[in-house]
């Protein structure tokens, strides 16, 4: 599974992606862009999830997306946003548009070295690059409750477990943290690039979430996305056991799950 097929797996699911992913913490965004700036601009703003939150903070905000559902959801909810198609490695953007360029949980699906040159050439001297990456955080409560649990279970069950049971364990793991091979997050600076290096924020909150929206989010990974239609509904019901068995979540019942974003920002050499 190559990454440009799973960065264009997540049109199919626009609506979810637009329901269940929450965008970055207001904290960060502000770290990112501490003032108001003429024009900004979101690049992979996807259905709009950050856009939302810069429009207050710039004159003009210029939504770049690559694909076409995505882009569409992204009208809709953000009309204050001009938004175009346009990939990190080439912009459909004259040079030195924008005060800012920021990017959200969609650096990593870009080629880095040519996409810093194209953000160099949109940018105004001086101007500042940030990325930001937000989901649930791998190492909170909830999951580290659950492999407990699930270990237990494991125990007791002993060699007559089934195979979708033995499961059990990966899959929920897979729920709250997504793809365990996902790539590795963060914005780096190579040499021949005019960027300093970057400056890095972490910020952690908890989301109170039900069954529903936990089975939702892990439907937006790419990964889940792309699973044969029997192996994702194998995956949603064991994830459901697990959260009405061993978590008691259910119904409207809900559970808090910790989240985590992390960010960078750079200045583009003046």
């Amino acid at each position: 599974m190559t990454g440009e097929t799973r960065s264009q797996s997540f049109g199919s699911i626009a609506s979810a992606y637009e329901r269940y992913r929450s965008g970055p913490p207001v904290e960060l965004v502000e770290w990112m862009l501490p003032g108001h700036v003429s024009t900004v601009v979101d690049l992979g703003a996807g259905t709009g999830a950050m856009t939302r939150l810069l429009v207050s903070r710039a004159e003009s905000v210029i939504a770049v997306e690559p694909d076409d559902r995505m882009r569409a959801e992204l009208v809709v909810n953000v009309p204050e946003a001009h938004a175009v198609s346009g990939r990190g490695e080439s912009m459909p953007l004259p040079d030195g548009t924008a005060d800012v360029v920021l990017a959200s949980s969609s650096w990593h699906w870009m080629d880095p070295i040519p996409t810093l040159h194209e953000v160099a050439r949109v940018l105004l001297p001086g101007g500042l690059l940030g990325a930001v990456w937000a989901g649930p955080d791998p190492e909170g409560a909830l999951l580290s409750q659950a492999k407990e649990l699930l270990a237990r279970e494991s125990g007791t069950r002993g060699d007559a477990a089934g195979v979708d049971e033995g499961l059990a364990e990966e899959e929920f793991s897979a729920l709250v943290q997504g793809d365990g091979n996902r790539p590795d997050i963060g914005l780096v600076i190579p040499d021949g690039v005019p960027f300093e290096q970057p400056e890095h924020q972490r910020h952690t909150w908890d989301v109170a979430l039900n069954a529903d929206e936990l089975i939702g989010l892990l439907g937006t990974f790419s990964w889940v996305i792309l699973m044969p239609e029997e192996a994702r509904f194998r995956l949603f019901k064991e994830a459901r056991r697990i959260l009405r068995e061993m978590l008691g979540v259910e119904g409207e019942v809900t559970v808090d799950v910790a989240f985590q974003a992390e960010a960078w920002r750079t200045h583009r050499h003046g």
